[in-house]
């Protein structure tokens, strides 16, 4: 481009920021490639010439408008399709021929006519070989603007329809060649050839067109030497358009509208893709929300249920209190003088009378617990397996519909499995036997740690029965020490509250005692089962959340860049 003034080296730089920002928002969300090297393409034009690009079907006239043009005959032209690569001309002081790759070739020539801009052939869009559509489909986006050559005798067809839709995608300004008119009969022919071109291409642009109707061959033997045919051709006014209409500032224009016409339609089609992202993630987060439901539930139901049976444990030993009520009465009296004289007798009868198979009875209910909870847990288990199961189902046919975006289906998809593998793992090796054995060791140890006996691994009725035949040795000194220091009527009811007081007080203690540890223990257990299947589907989790918030970053870039590139579109097209 020509030295530019100072508010358009302002857009320019505008405009550089806005699409080097695009090319990092999208390079964060995962563009294919194919849309990368466009943007890329589309950035390192704006230091380039103005670029036209011809695309039509093969035999429509391609070479031979560019020939009329260049007002020599340098591209071949044929009736089969002659042009099977790219060919970008440009002005060189002399006839230069350079291959740029496999499907692209750079030709020099000493021609005024580009001097300001260059020209690029492409292969027909019908043509025999499917590639060649595709290496045209590849090159379109690089055009700042695009001659669209259509013949005479077949207007419009349906390839070129299709090929017109993805012109459409990039936002590209088209102008409509309609070329071979000398073969129509009269002018008539012509308005009415224009005018269903005009409607169709209205229709699938969204806007109405420029059309030049023309006879390139006309036009180039004028320009060759035959004067008359000049007029004929009608080439003129495509000249005129190209030279006089597409000034510098309008090719300026063009030149920065292209770039922005790529990176709209990237946004959008990647904002798509975000929206599409998120009802994905939707799913994932309601499966996390359901998992942490059911968790909650379970947590409320075992505390509910583990109260109640605590409740059954507290009685039995509310049961060994009132006992112990009872044989305070019934021993603490004259008529048993003889009785409490002897200590080992009291004890005896304490244990027979008091303690009883109480302890036995607990042992019992303590292993109910641990087999409620063992399969509780286990039930847990398999709950999160049939949810990430379900999830793993769903996933397979996610990663089919977002082609292009599918590392993070790729990457979600293996965390699944590898968390599936594992909560699988725990089930199938989830031995209730052993559970149930380590978790009544831990129980009765820290019980026993709790009462200070010293031991461990020992059953809880051997402590239910240390524990309360403790209470009663206690209270055994308290009688001995009564009966020893005075025996009479007004002393033996007072001696007989004492030591009913302490006895009641000891084994409260002991009630309160085990009932504290036990419980104490089993919330932890519960909470320990709780966080193992936290930590379990923690890194899937922590994966969605994170990918949220990249997405949702994502998301907010695009849209600002989107509006930036619509601001920026504004400006230019007022121009």
């Amino acid at each position: 481009m020509r030295l530019l003034n100072p508010k358009q080296e302002e857009l320019l730089r505008d405009e550089r920021k806005i699409m080097n920002d695009l090319q990092l928002a999208l390079g964060r969300l995962g563009i294919e490639r194919e849309d990368q090297e466009a943007l890329q393409q589309s950035i390192q034009q704006l230091d380039e010439l103005f670029l036209i690009v011809v695309v039509g079907e093969f035999n429509a006239g391609k070479s031979a408008v560019i020939n009329a043009l260049l007002g020599q005959r340098l591209l071949e032209e044929g009736v089969t399709p002659t042009t099977t690569k790219i060919f970008t001309i440009r002005f060189g002081e002399k006839p230069e021929r350079k291959m740029v790759s496999e499907q692209h070739i750079l030709l020099s020539f000493p021609v005024e006519f580009l001097s300001d801009l260059s020209i690029m052939d492409t292969p027909g869009t019908n043509a025999v070989i499917r590639e060649h559509e595709i290496i045209t489909s590849r090159f379109v986006p690089r055009s700042d603007l695009v001659l669209f050559i259509t013949s005479a005798d077949r207007p419009f067809t349906e390839s070129e329809r299709i090929f017109l839709k993805h012109i459409r995608e990039w936002g590209k300004k088209v102008v409509f060649v309609v070329n071979k008119i000398d073969i129509l009969k009269n002018e008539e022919e012509k308005s009415q050839i224009e005018a269903f071109i005009l409607e169709n291409a209205r229709l699938l642009l969204g806007d109405t067109p420029t059309i030049f109707s023309v006879s390139a061959r006309d036009a180039l033997r004028a320009k060759q030497g035959e004067d008359d045919l000049w007029e004929k051709s009608c080439f003129g006014s495509l000249e005129q358009y190209i030279h006089r209409t597409l000034d510098q500032g309008n090719r300026f224009g063009l030149k920065l509208l292209n770039p922005l016409g790529i990176g709209s339609c990237l946004a959008e089609k990647y904002l798509e893709k975000i929206s599409s992202r998120f009802q994905s993630l939707k799913i994932d987060f309601n499966l996390l929300d359901d998992v942490e439901k059911q968790l909650n539930l379970y947590k409320e139901d075992m505390q509910h249920h583990f109260t109640s049976r605590m409740a059954e444990i507290e009685n039995l030993l509310f049961e060994m209190e009132r006992r112990g009520q009872g044989f305070f009465d019934e021993m603490f009296r004259l008529g048993r003088v003889f009785d409490l004289l002897s200590k080992t007798r009291i004890q005896q009868e304490f244990e027979r009378q008091v303690v009883s198979d109480i302890p036995q009875r607990v042992e019992a209910k303590v292993g109910e617990i641990i087999h409620w909870l063992v399969d509780s847990n286990l039930r847990q288990w398999q709950a999160v397996i049939k949810h990430l199961a379900d999830r793993n189902r769903e996933h397979q046919g996610s990663i089919l519909g977002d082609i292009g975006m599918d590392s993070f289906y790729r990457d979600r998809q293996s965390l699944i499995d590898t968390i599936l593998r594992e909560t699988r793992r725990v089930v199938e090796t989830y031995d209730r036997t052993r559970e149930a054995r380590t978790i009544a060791e831990s129980a009765q140890t820290a019980v026993a740690a709790s009462a200070a006996l010293g031991v461990s691994a020992v059953g809880l009725g051997t402590i239910v029965t240390t524990l309360a035949t403790t209470a009663a040795a206690d209270v055994t000194g308290i009688i001995m020490a009564s009966f020893m220091a005075v025996l009479g009527f007004f002393i033996i009811p007072a001696r007989r509250r004492q030591g009913k007081t302490k006895l009641l007080d000891k084994i409260a203690s002991v009630r309160k005692q085990l009932i504290h540890s036990l419980q104490t223990h089993f919330e932890k257990e519960i909470t320990r089962s709780l966080q193992h299947i936290h930590e379990a589907i923690a890194p899937y989790t922590r994966f969605i959340r994170s990918e949220r918030e990249r997405i949702t970053k994502c998301q907010t870039d695009l849209q600002s860049l989107l509006q930036e590139m619509t601001r920026l579109k504004g400006i230019l097209e007022e121009k």
